[in-house]
């Protein structure tokens, strides 16, 4: 009998498992018992073939592993290399006290090698909150799962080291954890956008207040060339929003070998023809989904009344509670989605209604049912509605013009940190996260500005949500000016965002 300590991946989230092994005289044959999917119940070959690949044998008895907790289901092969040691621990090939402390993860291959898993700081940190004093992993998981504080990784290519290692105290080489350099990657500057200096004003609100935006407009008149600039006006991760975004990646497997921590803010931008499971996360194993994907940075949905009804509807939820709960009926997963959100939609159907440069070609009656594929309540939840023209030849020919992104960047810095000030009682990122009870405090609009958005709630026809959207906009409007509290001219800024038929 023996017991080693492993872990496994269940969403983002790693959860330690104890794997027991007992050796018994019956008939040879190996069952792995608590909740295992395939991927871990034919680990029993695998890891077969391994040991006998590294010189040792197989136990020719009754090998039955059980994977503890049993009501947690177990999916991955990171298993592979605890119930290897765990067989040749109950064999008595090696020194059960030695794994005392110890965590260990990996893939086996047929001939001992070991191979990455996904999902390396979410197992290395469970194994941690397990009492795990020490952690061996595959040489291309050390970097990342050293990230975890206060816990001891080490790094080897194959079966036979750990086996050295527990055997005869080999050393093994201790992971070095990649550190966030604070470096970002070549991102377009907002000078290179000639013209559009409404919408251009709009990123830098939206960016300062991590608000919503919608930008409407006709083809190639600059929609997607403004959302791609909006990162570079974002501040840098700092160490802990590094790590939320690592261990999403990592466990969607998008952490390439080498880069063990995401050092800039993910820009996600699926295709409109996205699933509802792909864009919000699901599957068998559930797995992160777009929305999770662009966690603490950009989620930019082009081509918005094409995306399926049932996704739009979902991502009315998701964009409120700023996360995702996958229910299942063997398993449910929460995974974060606090992202900006920044989408964009034609006119009409033909997409060139009211931009002076082609004829539309869609009557009333199309336009109106193109337009109801956003339903009203996700529109009150876009806290700013833009309006982008077509730019003249004679605009797009000259200079560029403008403040470039490090320039607005330092302004939306400035102002977040105004906002992260203010709302450190209740850890605010930014004015888009003000609770509706607080907003009478933190707003602290005068009576004018109150009285101007009361007429226009009456003339407009805006619901309660939009009214409060316009509240924490103009707080964002104020924050960039430096005001103390927010006037009739921040009011009047951020209603003008609310109707999107206004010129660009």
């Amino acid at each position: 009998m023996s017991r080693v300590l492993g872990a496994a991946l269940v969403g983002v989230d790693g959860v330690a498992v104890e794997v027991e092994v007992r050796i018994s005289s019956l008939l040879p044959r190996v069952d792995i018992v608590g909740l295992p999917e395939a991927s871990v119940r034919e680990s029993g070959a695998r890891v077969r073939a391994a040991i006998a690949a590294v010189g040792h044998s197989f136990p020719d008895r009754r090998v039955t592993v059980n994977l503890a907790p049993a009501g947690v289901r177990k999916s991955g092969a990171g298993l592979d290399l605890p119930i290897a040691i765990g067989i040749l621990a109950a064999s008595a090939a090696l020194d059960g006290e030695r794994l005392d402390g110890l965590g260990l993860v990996g893939e086996l291959a047929l001939d001992g090698r070991l191979r990455p898993v996904h999902g390396a700081l979410a197992l290395a940190l469970a194994a941690r909150d397990a009492g795990c004093r020490r952690f061996i992993v595959t040489a291309g998981n050390g970097p990342e799962a050293a990230l975890t504080p206060g816990l001891e990784v080490l790094v080897a290519r194959d079966l036979r080291e750990v086996v050295a290692h527990l055997q005869t105290g080999a050393p093994l080489p201790r992971a070095t954890a990649a550190r966030l350099d604070g470096s970002q990657e070549s991102t377009p500057d907002l000078s290179e956008v000639r013209g559009q200096e409404r919408a251009k004003r709009a990123l830098e609100i939206a960016a300062a207040g991590s608000h919503a935006l919608l930008l409407r407009g006709a083809p190639g008149c600059g929609k997607t060339m403004l959302a791609r600039r909006l990162r570079g006006l974002l501040p840098g991760l700092d160490f802990d929003e590094a790590l939320e975004v690592t261990r999403v990646h990592s466990a969607a497997g998008h952490i390439r070998e080498g880069e063990a921590i995401a050092a800039t803010r993910p820009f996600r931008a699926p295709h409109h023809t996205a699933s509802t499971a792909g864009l919000l996360g699901g599957g068998n194993p559930p797995r992160p989904g777009e929305v999770s994907l662009a966690h603490r940075g950009v989620l930019f949905l082009d081509e918005l009344p094409e995306f399926e009804r049932r996704a739009l509807e979902a991502l009315r939820q998701v964009v409120e509670q700023r996360q995702v709960a996958v229910a299942r009926a063997r398993i449910s997963c929460v995974f974060p989605a606090d992202f900006m959100l920044v989408a964009a939609a034609n006119p009409c159907p033909c997409g060139w209604r009211g931009s002076g440069v082609r004829d539309c070609r869609c009557d009333d009656a199309a336009v109106a049912r193109y337009a109801a594929r956003i339903s009203g309540p996700l529109l009150d939840r876009i806290g700013l509605h833009v309006a982008v023209t077509p730019v003249a030849w004679r605009d797009l020919d000259a200079p560029p013009t403008g403040a470039n992104s490090g320039d607005v960047g330092a302004r939306v810095l400035a102002a977040r940190r105004v906002q992260e000030r203010r709302g450190a009682e209740l850890r605010l990122r930014g004015n888009a996260e003000i609770p509706d009870a607080c907003l009478d405090t933190l707003v602290d609009a005068t009576p004018e500005a109150r009285a101007l958005l009361g007429r226009a709630v009456e003339r407009l026809g805006l619901s309660a949500r939009a009214a409060h959207h316009v509240l924490r906009v103009a707080r964002t409007v104020a924050d960039l000016a430096g005001e103390k509290r927010t006037g009739p001219p921040a009011v009047a800024e951020a209603l003008g965002y609310r109707d999107d038929t206004a010129p660009a």
